[in-house]
């Protein structure tokens, strides 16, 4: 026979109880919270800006076989030598090719930045990047006095950055923006390297003489409204997360309106790209910042104030008379206490939950005869959150004065919402009011 003593017996109970707790915690669904906080949110206006330059098309004088030899990009001095159409004299056949250790580095980079970048969508840049590793090559052949020993030398007319393409942008300006110019699936660059011969008058390379350039994308009216009044902006290029501060301007394109941004520098960075991704870096509204996964939708009934008694003690309960009747056509009073939801001053209503009422219950305004009766037209939704504070969920009004695809903000010193450091469910899909989330 087995003796157990109160003590045991009580041990037995008490780790029954932990395994069991145990097993609870393991089994249910756990609820990620989140600490409300006070904040700014960052404009997240990203656009495929058009990138205007100054650029000046050289075409060649002759026909043959040319040879290019500065880079793609590079900044080139007035008389140097860019490129060459026809043979090469007795002196330049002796030139041999001596890759620098700059000139490997630069090929390397060349080849990681092709590497990152390399989308299947856009196969013709392996045509670029091949061109740009053979001007590479080419360019360790060239020294100072090119131009002296290779037939058909052509010099730059004018300080200026080095490009081989050509894209029928080189002379368009504000006056010519039409949205239709941002189409990308429709823009066609011509690599000028692809040719190994040209003929007279035809495009050979291009070089970009100013170091100001601008930058185009269009706005709506909405954007236009925000950003009106603004002679400057900070703006960050995506492709390689820079961030800078220039001069900013509404404009008046073709058909609508256009943000401008003016720069004067960084060119060498973007020179080779017509299109660049940005995003504007504007703050917006302040106030309480939330993820937007937190947010849900939820209905209740909405109960005119003349038919509602105010609980003074606390500022979201209120008191009610409900009047529900019954199949003989008797009916039955009660005063129930409410839980405000949220608070329309405009319609000056209030929010409680549909689980108080049926359909067809009246609400009887104290002190009077008068009935408003419950039914799907008193329904209204609305946004909020679930508060866990207490350990469990309940749901809080929220009103978005601001949002983007991450974070919203949300109207603060509101008293059927939140305040700031209280504690929300991070994902509002998998949770439930009154669920237990300690």
């Amino acid at each position: 026979m087995i003796h157990m003593n109160v003590g045991t017996f009580f041990f037995l109970i008490i780790l029954i109880y932990l395994i069991l707790m145990f097993f609870v915690y393991l089994t249910r669904d756990h609820v990620t919270g989140y600490e409300v906080v006070e904040g700014t949110l960052a404009g997240n206006y990203r656009y495929r800006a058009l990138a205007l330059k100054t650029e000046e098309i050289e075409k060649a004088q002759e026909s043959g076989a040319i040879t290019y030899y500065a880079r793609e990009g590079s900044k080139a001095f007035a008389g140097v030598a860019i490129c060459a159409i026809g043979g090469v004299s007795q002196a330049g056949q002796n030139l041999t090719t001596d890759l620098q250790d700059t000139d490997l580095e630069d090929a390397k980079n060349q080849m990681s930045t092709f590497v990152i970048n390399y989308r299947r969508e856009s196969f013709s840049s392996v045509y670029d990047f091949k061109s740009n590793l053979e001007a590479v090559i080419l360019q360790s052949s060239v020294d100072e006095n090119a131009g002296s020993y290779v037939g058909g030398t052509y010099s730059a007319p004018s300080s200026g950055f080095v490009l081989y393409s050509t894209d029928g942008f080189e002379l368009y300006s504000q006056d010519n923006l039409t949205k239709d110019l941002f189409n990308e699936s429709s823009y066609k660059k011509t690599n000028l390297r692809l040719n190994s011969e040209v003929s007279a008058g035809d495009p050979i390379y291009k070089l970009v003489t100013s170091n100001s350039w601008k930058l185009y994308f269009p706005i709506d009216d909405n954007l236009r409204t925000q950003l009106d009044g603004m002679s400057k902006i900070t703006l960050r290029f995506l492709k390689d997360n820079n961030t800078f501060t220039a001069p900013f301007h509404i404009v008046t394109g073709y058909d609508g309106w256009y943000g401008e941004i003016s720069l004067n520098s960084c060119l060498v960075r973007y020179v080779t790209d017509r299109f660049l991704e940005i995003e504007l870096m504007i703050n917006r509204t302040e106030g309480l910042k939330i993820p937007t996964s937190a947010i849900s939708t939820r209905l209740f009934y909405q109960i005119p104030a003349d038919y509602v008694t105010v609980n003074d003690d606390s500022k979201d309960e209120i008191f009610l008379i409900r009047e529900k009747f019954k199949s003989d056509g008797s009916s039955s009073r009660s005063t129930i206490r409410a839980t405000v939801y949220a608070h329309d001053e405009e319609l000056d209503t209030y929010l409680v939950d549909l689980s108080l009422f049926s359909n067809g219950d009246y609400v009887v305004m104290p002190g009077t005869t008068k009935r408003f009766q419950i039914s799907e037209n008193a329904i209204r939704m609305i946004q909020g959150v679930f508060n866990i504070n207490k350990g469990y969920a309940v749901f809080r009004e929220v009103k978005v004065n601001d949002n983007n695809e991450e974070f919203c903000i949300i109207e603060p010193n509101n008293i059927y919402g939140l305040r700031a450091h209280d504690r929300i469910a991070l994902n509002a899909a998998s949770v439930r009011e009154d669920q237990i989330t300690a």
